[in-house]
């Protein structure tokens, strides 16, 4: 039906000709990552589960986001109208709303190119029953998918490790490991780990964190054990092997902070410096930021649905991804299964057509060429410093200004005088996606709006969130069941009107 390389190869195909030059990365001197929604809809007369022929499928890229940073908590506005996460990722998510929102227009005005039919109850509305979306991710996402085991063999550090082994990697060499030092810079998939042990490991989401080692000495051969019978202390004990025998020399960090208040990394030295299966948050220059880390965003929305509260008034059931694509980079398929639904399994009594979504994990073998790795690649010779991209870009597809470039979470070219005007708005920010929900709202007559809608008087972004009361009895169940310290933020950031 599709393949991986084909998912990736649309996406940087439609990077190039679709997005603008402004807010990409500077040439051979800023890098940056990139994410999209890609719709797979079957020819005429074929559905997408049908398994016993192939299935010929078109392919549409509908949303597309690059992006790297996010603004500490000092920044956050309560007027809704900055970008607080500027990961590819959430970019990407974010213009997915607003397509969705578009279609959801052309539903409502009855037009047959919409992706929605009518729904059983009055003024729901559910997704083409032929049509899957898959979201596509140049790198693995921050957070607990990152963290996966370094093997001293691996030129490419992509191989697959063992399952046992990936749900708890709690070996430890007796290497000494310096304390991170640096954020989100850097991905670097290209080098090697060499025998002789001086390494600087990388983080798939983009940290590098210095290491000396001493010369290498090997111990008498481990006993042979299997990690799933062994507690976090006992597998600590024995020398870094994983079950497959493979050595395990220490793991790829993520930049992303547990969860203050909460349990902590152990930070010991070699592959035991994570705790894995925590929630975490982004990291800031100095000023801590909320952003939950995208391994648990992407999680999230595999139980509550991409659509996110105010469009679920609308919806019969949550949108769902169907698979994860992810470009050329360091990944281990177990580690993405345990962070993306592997900690979310047994949350149960969730509402009807709410449920934990194991999507189907697959990764590429074609890079992104403006990924810091190509760029390293391409300058491995030439000095100077490779810096991520400061911008942001939005792309959704819809009809009218599907492209909104940001910086520091808002429009590129931003004065300090102009914030606060409705033009220093980005089109995906809360105030701006909630203003295009109203509008679709103010197009339907009230006597078809749906019953969640009709029962009370609301006015907030926040009234309309919490009068989702299927979407809030499935958060309320996901948060109490696994995600129980999620930082929330304050219901005074959600007043706007």
């Amino acid at each position: 039906m599709w393949t991986a390389d084909e998912i990736a190869r649309l996406c940087y195909e439609h990077y190039g000709s679709r997005l603008p030059k402004q807010g990409k990365p500077e040439p051979n001197r800023e890098w940056t990552l990139l994410a999209a929604v890609v719709k797979i809809q079957p020819t005429a007369g074929q559905a997408c589960d049908r398994s016993d022929r192939p299935v010929q499928v078109t392919k549409e890229v509908v949303s597309m986001g690059t992006g790297t940073k996010c603004i500490g908590q000092s920044k956050m506005r309560k007027s809704g109208d900055i970008l607080n996460d500027s990961h590819a990722e959430v970019i990407a998510r974010r213009s997915f709303q607003r397509y969705l929102l578009h279609q959801l227009h052309l539903a409502a005005a009855l037009k047959e190119d919409s992706i929605f039919l009518p729904g059983s109850q009055r003024g729901l509305w559910k997704l083409r029953p032929d049509l899957l979306f898959v979201f596509f991710s140049s790198h693995t996402p921050c957070g607990d998918a990152s963290i996966i085991p370094m093997l001293e063999f691996e030129d490419q550090p992509c191989c697959p490790v063992s399952r046992d082994w990936a749900s708890n990697p709690s070996v430890e060499t007796n290497d000494n490991l310096e304390a991170p030092e640096d954020k989100r810079k850097c991905e670097d998939p290209e080098s090697p780990v060499t025998k002789k042990m001086k390494l600087e490991p990388r983080t798939p989401d983009g940290t590098a964190h210095r290491q000396s080692f001493g010369s290498e000495e090997r111990g008498p051969n481990p006993p042979n054990v299997n990690s799933s019978h062994l507690t976090a202390e006992e597998l600590a004990s024995v020398t870094g092997m994983t079950p497959s025998g493979a050595r395990v020399v220490d793991v790829y960090r993520t930049g992303a902070k547990c969860v203050p208040g909460g349990a902590g990394d152990s930070r010991k030295p070699g592959a035991a410096y994570h705790r894995v299966g925590l929630l975490r948050v982004k990291p800031g220059r100095g000023d801590r930021t909320c952003s939950m880390s995208c391994s648990d965003k992407l999680a999230r929305w595999n139980v509550l649905g991409c659509q996110g509260a105010l469009l679920m008034h609308f919806l019969e059931e949550p949108i769902y991804l169907s698979a994860v694509v992810i470009g050329k980079c360091p990944c281990s398929q177990e580690a993405m299964q345990r962070a993306l639904f592997g900690r979310c399994q047994n949350v149960s009594a969730l509402p009807e057509g709410f449920g934990v979504q194991e999507v189907k994990i697959q990764q590429s073998d074609l890079l992104f060429e403006q990924s810091r790795c190509a760029l390293q690649t391409k300058k491995a010779d030439s000095p100077g410093r490779l810096v991520p991209c400061g911008a942001a870009i939005s792309w959704s597809a819809v009809p009218e200004q599907p492209l909104d470039v940001t910086a520091n979470g808002f429009p590129q070219g931003t004065t300090k005088k102009g914030v606060g005007r409705p033009q220093a708005r980005s089109r995906i920010s809360k105030v701006e996606l909630f203003r295009s929900f109203q509008k679709l709202l103010s197009s339907i007559s009230e006597d078809k709006w749906p019953d969640s809608l009709r029962a009370q008087k609301l006015a907030t972004y926040q009234d309309y969130k919490e009068a989702a009361s299927t979407y809030q009895q499935a958060w309320s169940a996901l948060r109490k069941q696994a995600f129980g310290s999620w930082i929330r933020n304050p219901p005074d950031y959600h007043q706007f009107m």
